[in-house]
């Protein structure tokens, strides 16, 4: 019984700066190094913004063990843009169920997604060899140019860009860029390479990860035990992957020597002792590993940027790491493309480092707070620990202090600066700073998703109660008497001639006819949804007249009660860096 993942290996190619003449070329204007999750992702990104990227690597294949295991709603919402979410999530375990035991009772579970009508579920698990290998696929499609077993050996950040030494298997070759995005993972060379380091705690515990092929009649959900019958006073930590394939972390204590327990003569036993003795499986993948709670003090270094686990790294419990690495590219690409392209200053990528280290903080809190109740460091810890789990059973209010891991979610960035406060009440927690929920819709009399006609770009969401109310006067540009949205079409009309155009997405309650719906495009290109259930309204509030701004990252940055195009460049101003 054998996992059925071929892992690929990727061809050597040479780089044309090898060739005389073309090492002191002009830079490029993007070089990405690790072709990890994160690397990938902000490179897809990149492409989509329209700009050439190279990304360099030291290695010929995908990642090794299952890693970066459970990726979360917002995640799978990015992924999708970057044209992987399908896969993901078409080959990976979905889940939204977990639940948490001590010693051989249940306490209680959750769901991550208790609301229906989402396109994507609350989690999914697979191993991060998939999630790479399809990256690499539409990195290909895209033509992003990879170089593997390409390894910067040294780095020279500059005012202009970076220059790198890059060494290859025909030799080294200098390679310069004008702006360099490093993920190359928690270890990252290039963050020693430039003497920084990272600020937070390591804590004093080991974890065994044990990717275990096998049949079994475990549902597929999360489950966690506290002192189980078959690991006393330690936890264990059960995930279902795909293939047939089970990730189970065990606990093993501060003073356990990690080259012996990772031997298969001590691991086959403890997950006998958890299966039973007649359960056929085979060992995968083992490591063993302990919980890091740290992060650069600064992300941005000139034209140098830190992302993913080079920038900050947390304990596995909970699913941070990947899930944030991916939303930093998220966060960081659209700005960098911007810079890069003449339409915000350079003082916009500031705001990558402030709203991505409030993330890292947020989540390295949630993960220290996690590491602490499973790992307890003294007597009375301990007791408060067991005294909580036992509570839980039975009263609501202790589940609260139950930490079996906060499970990923995104950060709101209600404090970044490139938000324009609102001035007008507002229910919900759709506010600047929050990443846009989804919500079904039709597009052209076709059913789809919300999320799926936003990103990119800035769009402003202007909420009807019916889009006709656009088209009743024969000229679109003169007052209609009777409208409740006065000169509307005029000012989204507006809002397309600027530098940085804004798109209007007009999210209607009733359905609108499609010649209408067409009209309304041609006049001021905008897209017209029908909002099917009334839920992207509820959620944001969206009474009639309404609209939201949301940045290219589909992070809303200013919503009023009405529309004023001189407001809505205002708040673009802002959030590009240039008010």
């Amino acid at each position: 019984m054998h996992s059925t993942f071929q892992y690929p290996n990727f061809e050597y190619r040479r780089p044309p700066e090898m060739d005389a003449g073309l090492a002191s070329a002009v830079p490029h204007p993007l070089v990405i190094v690790g072709a990890g999750p994160v690397g990938m992702a902000a490179a897809l990104d990149a492409r989509q913004h329209g700009l050439p990227v190279i990304i360099l690597d030291d290695d010929h294949t995908v990642s090794l063990g299952s890693r970066g295991l459970c990726y979360a709603k917002r995640t799978l919402e990015i992924l999708d843009r970057l044209g992987v979410g399908d896969e993901v999530v078409n080959k990976g375990v979905t889940w939204n169920v977990g639940r948490t035991f001590f010693g051989e009772r249940e306490v209680f579970h959750f769901n991550l997604l208790p609301e229906p009508d989402h396109r994507r579920p609350g989690m999914v698990n697979l191993q991060q060899y998939y999630l790479e290998h399809y990256q690499v696929q539409a990195c290909e499609r895209a033509a992003v140019d990879i170089r593997w077993r390409h390894k910067v050996v040294a780095v020279q950040p500059h005012d202009e860009g970076a220059t790198l030494q890059v060494e290859t298997p025909e030799g080294p070759y200098t390679l310069r860029t004008d702006w360099l995005v490093v993920c190359d993972g928690a270890r990252s060379p290039i963050r020693r390479m430039m003497g920084l380091d990272m600020e937070g705690q390591v804590f004093k515990d080991r974890f065994l990860i044990a990717d275990v092929v096998m049949k079994a009649p475990f549902p597929a959900e999360r489950w966690f035990w506290f002192d189980p019958p078959f690991h006393r006073r330690q936890s264990v930590l059960l995930h279902r992957e795909a293939d047939d394939v089970w990730r189970i972390d065990f606990q093993l204590g501060w003073d356990a020597d990690p080259e012996e327990e990772k031997k298969p003569e001590k691991v086959i036993p403890r997950i006998q002792a958890m299966l039973g003795a007649d359960v056929k499986f085979d060992l995968e993948w083992v490591s063993v590993y302990t919980f890091q709670c740290r992060r650069m003090a600064r992300l941005d270094h000139g034209r140098v940027i830190f992302a993913g686990d080079a920038a900050h790294q947390v304990s596995p419990f909970g699913a941070r790491g990947a899930n944030s690495g991916i939303q930093d590219a998220d966060n960081l690409m659209w700005k960098l493309a911007f810079v890069i392209k003449g339409l915000a200053p350079a003082t916009l990528l500031h705001s990558y480092g402030v709203e991505r280290g409030e993330a890292a903080d947020e989540n390295i809190l949630n993960s220290t707070r996690s590491t602490d109740f499973i790992t307890p460091k003294s007597r009375t810890s301990l007791a408060f620990r067991d005294a909580a789990l036992q509570l839980a059973q039975h009263h609501a209010f202790a589940r609260k202090l139950v930490n079996s891991g906060r499970l990923s979610v995104p950060t709101h960035c209600a404090a970044s600066p490139l938000n324009t406060p609102a001035s007008e009440p507002f229910d919900g927690w759709m506010g600047p700073g929050a990443p846009m929920d989804d919500a079904p819709v039709a597009f052209q009399d076709q059913p789809g998703w919300l999320l799926q006609q936003l990103g990119g770009r800035f769009q402003l969401v202007l909420f009807l109660d019916s889009a006709e109310a656009l088209l009743q006067v024969g000229e679109p540009f003169v007052k209609p008497a009777t409208a409740q949205v006065p000169g509307v079409l005029a000012q989204l009309h507006a809002l397309q001639v600027d530098q940085l155009a804004v798109q209007a997405v007009v999210l209607a309650a009733q359905p609108c006819a499609l010649e209408h719906a067409q009209r309304i495009q041609d006049t001021c290109g905008a897209v017209v949804l029908h909002d099917l259930k009334g839920l992207a309204a509820r959620r944001c509030d969206g009474r009639h007249g309404s609209v939201l701004l949301l940045r290219p990252d589909q992070h809303v940055c200013a919503r009023w009660r009405t529309l004023d195009a001189d407001r809505v460049r205002a708040a673009v101003a802002r959030a590009t860096g240039r008010s």
